[in-house]
């Protein structure tokens, strides 16, 4: 039988039994509806979690920190360190190093500290954080109020609203432009001939006589002579003037990292220029030859997520301990999997419905049209001929389903994100999209609906192909 003839023949049947066949279709596209909107709502679940953590820098980005200096430090830092000797210094030689592994992008110090703002007549003592400029890619600085820092170095400052507030109660707003005084200590080094004697310099304060030497006998050694650079800075109080360009809502970052934390935003290029003091910088003050600045924390930011693990493992071998958002986001992974698997299954008992239907349908039409059956089987067809024919009929249900069911699908896709934004809106809340149907399920959807329509089919094409023609011409 040829092509043309069996499209003919299945289209013609269908048309028969508009009705029957119109409520089976629309079984199917109810089914497929389900599915679609069901699968859709975890994948979009998936993509706005994924986007919020992908926008907030986390996903691209290695925490990189010094191995521990205990002497009972655990079996990872012994991994990392396997010579059992010094821990390596988490220094500006080592931040080049890791800034030259293949993938990493940046190697941008955590910085952030406390200091005492000055604005108008008011003093304030806030916790103050550095911003790399590629934090202006991060979703917090999206909505700000202002505009971002005009240079890696620019004397500018972005403050949390809460902060604004505090400056200016009635309108926080009109501090922007302004400028906010800091007041820091700064770690400047010491004169080549004292850097074994470290003092803390202020307007207020100099050191004693008497301490100065004490600290000298501290230093000396068993033949009495003196350890030359074991010491190399003082602590300088200064000030900075800054003028703030803009207020943000939300924490960069999404919260999680030291410098999020902070009310007021420097650009970290200019905190590294102000030589700021660091809590790190007080157990390197003791380790012999120190006088090179220390980190805490560098945070090295890779091309991307799929380089992550690479670059984790170049830094390891260096002798640092690292850690990644994807570390702690594989129990994401699966929760969004298993979750994925979960509304596939209640979503497609709908069509499993919707099979039973198309096969109530052509075992009907097989008890009706016997004897049409007979007479193809008596002008020459074969009993492919006849399976190919009601392989199409269900194969035409599952296509025109599939099609109407993903248009459904769609439907109440847009009925979910038009409900979510509103009750976000009500709520004070940015408009998010949490049901999304991408091209590839959309097809793999149609597919299967296709793909099960055959299979229904299966049973009334081979009980249609048994007919014996000659009892098929006799049945009336």
């Amino acid at each position: 039988m040829k092509t043309y003839d069996l499209v003919e023949l299945a289209s013609r049947n269908l048309r028969e039994s508009v009705l029957r066949n119109g409520l089976t279709t629309a079984g199917i596209a109810v089914g497929v509806a389900s599915l679609l909107a069901m699968v859709s709502l975890g994948v979009g679940l998936q993509e706005l979690a994924g986007k919020r953590l992908s926008r907030s820098g986390l996903f691209d980005t290695v925490a990189v920190s010094p191995a521990r200096e205990t002497p009972e430090r655990n079996l990872e830092d012994r991994t990392t360190n396997p010579e059992g000797g010094e821990p390596r210094v988490l220094d500006e030689d080592a931040r080049r190093e890791i800034e030259r592994i293949p993938g990493v992008v940046e190697a941008q110090p955590e910085i952030r500290f406390l200091a005492e703002a000055r604005y108008g007549e008011g003093f304030h003592v806030v916790s103050v954080g550095g911003l790399a400029p590629s934090a202006r890619e991060n979703e917090a600085f999206d909505n700000m109020q202002g505009k971002f820092f005009s240079g890696p170095a620019g004397r500018e400052a972005i403050v949390k609203r809460e902060f604004a507030r505090q400056l200016d109660e009635k309108s926080p707003a009109s501090v922007i432009g302004q400028d906010l005084i800091l007041r820091y200590a700064e770690r400047q080094p010491l004169p080549e001939g004292n850097r074994e004697h470290p003092v803390v310099q202020s307007p207020d304060l100099r050191a004693s006589e008497q301490g100065i030497g004490n600290r000298r006998e501290s230093a000396k050694g068993d033949n009495g002579s003196e350890n030359q650079g074991e010491y190399g800075f003082s602590v300088v109080r200064r000030e900075e003037t800054l003028r703030i360009v803009g207020i943000i809502d939300n924490e960069p970052y999404g919260g999680m990292r030291a410098t999020s934390r902070a009310r007021v935003f420097i650009p970290n290029r200019l905190a590294e220029d102000l030589n700021i003091m660091q809590a790190s910088d007080v157990p390197g003050s003791v380790r012999a030859g120190s006088a090179k600045k220390t980190y805490s924390t560098l945070m090295a930011r890779v091309s991307g997520p799929s380089k992550v693990e690479a670059v984790q493992d170049s830094i390891r071998k260096m002798g640092f301990r690292t850690f990644s958002i994807l570390d702690a986001s594989e129990g994401l992974r699966r929760f969004f999997t298993v979750l994925d698997l979960f509304l596939g299954i209640f979503g497609s008992l709908a069509l499993a419905v919707a099979s039973l239907g198309i096969i109530n349908t052509l075992v009907m039409a097989v008890l009706e049209r016997r004897r049409e059956i007979g007479i193809l089987k008596a002008v020459g067809a074969s009993d492919a001929d006849v399976q190919k024919l009601f392989f199409a009929e269900a194969g035409a249900m599952g296509l025109i389903g599939g099609i109407l069911g993903v248009l459904l699908g769609g439907a109440i896709g847009a009925a979910i994100n038009y409900g979510t934004q509103i009750y976000l809106r009500r709520h004070q809340l940015p408009p998010e999209t949490v049901w999304s149907a991408p091209a590839w399920l959309v097809a793999s959807a149609i597919a299967f609906a296709v793909l099960l329509s055959l299979a229904s089919g299966l049973y009334p094409a081979r009980r249609a192909a048994k007919l014996d023609p000659i009892q098929a011409l006799r049945y009336e």
